[in-house]
């Protein structure tokens, strides 16, 4: 009788078996935990400052493993090369690699960094002229005195941050030591974290999952793979594609002339690893040199651009990239808006695959919460299965249906 009136009671029925209500209480929870966690950051500090140690030159390895790794499985399955040597043979073509291009190529694109910056004002003034050339018309007199104080409160700006950068420069001359140090530090032990992860691709994922609760050990190696397909897919069809657009608009600038072809081929790849934006970042600077060379070069420039964008976009990503994400276009868009204003140009760079591993593990979570709650039908569970690897997705009602003829028989 007690028990029958306890659970009529509304506190009972609101509280104590309401699903609502133990939800907002663990997040609460939750929040909790990371007040608490941000009260006591001090005790984190030591663990901050050796990740930010060790993550470069890891992150640059794992880079240069998901680019490598593919050449090595080859060569080790197809062509029963020994692993190591063939690690070892590679390792020695892409040191040959680095040192012709430090002989040769790195004297050439120096030579033209260095002519760009020197004639970089007179572009930039050139430039200038033209526009108001372009609004001297008394009806345009507005947008004119706009645009000269514009290009005054650039040029200022320009001034006062060289004339803060030289002094800091001479100031901190320590800082520049110690993050030239850093970088040397972190090429010289990325080869090392490199070899490694190459030999031994096979126990990393076994030394993880052998922390794992037995019954987490399939999901937690499954959830493993599935992000290191992600990164692989991503990075490795990233920089393919940075590279080729290098080499289209390298090669487009050559037939039509323009100066710094190299340089500008360069960061035109460097830029397209930000998607959507990085080819028209990489445009302005050319722009901005050909209207000083002629109106007529600014066209043929702009006809590379439009041909280097069908190529890469009807031919290139597609093969190379596809659709191997899973994200939509305003998601990507928002992603990079985000990361921007959050870190810059990592941000827009990092964003989109670590959005892409966060919504990886966000999904498993979501997953395993719909099958164990009873807040979805079985339907919407049923739907969120793999197919059966026929390419059709069973069905609850097929299955009811292949169970009555079972029973029928």
């Amino acid at each position: 009788m007690k028990d029958s009136q306890k659970e009529k009671s509304w506190f009972y029925r609101w509280f104590l078996n309401n699903q609502a209500t133990v939800l907002l209480i663990n997040i609460l929870i939750v929040f909790l935990i990371i007040f608490l966690f941000s009260k006591v950051s001090f005790v984190f500090q030591p663990v901050g400052q050796i990740l930010g140690i060790t993550l470069p030159p890891v992150i640059l390895a794992l880079i240069l493993y998901y680019l490598i790794n593919p050449l090595i499985n080859v060569l080790e399955r197809k062509f029963h090369v020994n692993r190591i040597l063939s690690i070892s043979v590679v390792f020695i073509i892409i040191a040959a690699l680095i040192v012709w291009g430090i002989m040769s190529l790195i004297p050439l694109v120096q030579s033209q960094i260095d002519s760009l910056i020197k004639n970089w004002p007179s572009y930039w003034d050139s430039m200038n002229k033209g526009i108001q050339h372009l609004f001297s018309d008394p009806k345009m007199h507005a947008v004119q005195e706009r645009l000269v104080n514009m290009d005054k409160n650039i040029s200022r700006s320009f001034e006062k941050s060289m004339d803060s950068i030289v002094p800091q420069t001479f100031s901190n001359i320590g800082s520049v030591f110690s993050v030239v140090t850093n970088v040397v530090m972190i090429l010289l032990t990325a080869p090392f974290i490199l070899f490694f992860m190459l030999k031994d691709e096979k126990k990393f994922k076994q030394s993880v999952v052998r922390f794992v609760p037995d019954r987490l050990k399939k999901s937690t190696a499954d959830l493993l793979s599935e992000i290191s397909q992600s990164l692989s897919s991503y990075i490795t069809g990233q920089l393919t594609v940075a590279f080729w657009v290098a080499v289209m608009f390298f090669v487009g600038y050559l037939i039509i002339g323009q100066r710094y072809a190299l340089v500008l081929g360069i960061v035109a790849g460097i830029l397209n690893l930000i998607p959507y934006v990085g080819s028209t970042l990489a445009l302005l600077p050319s722009l901005v040199i050909a209207a000083f060379i002629a109106p007529s070069m600014v066209l043929k420039v702009i006809i590379v651009f439009l041909v280097e964008q069908t190529i890469e976009t009807r031919v290139i990503s597609p093969i190379i990239v596809g659709n191997k994400m899973q994200m939509h276009p305003v998601t990507t868009i928002l992603v990079l808006l985000v990361s921007a204003g959050m870190y810059g140009l990592v941000g827009m760079i990092a964003g989109i695959p670590i959005f892409a591993i966060l919504k990886i593990i966000c999904t498993r979570i979501f997953n395993w919460f719909k099958k164990n709650s009873n807040w979805y039908t079985d339907e919407e569970i049923e739907a969120d299965k793999p197919d059966d690897g026929k390419g059709v997705t069973p069905t609850p009602l097929a299955n009811a249906t292949k169970n009555s003829k079972k029973d029928n028989n």
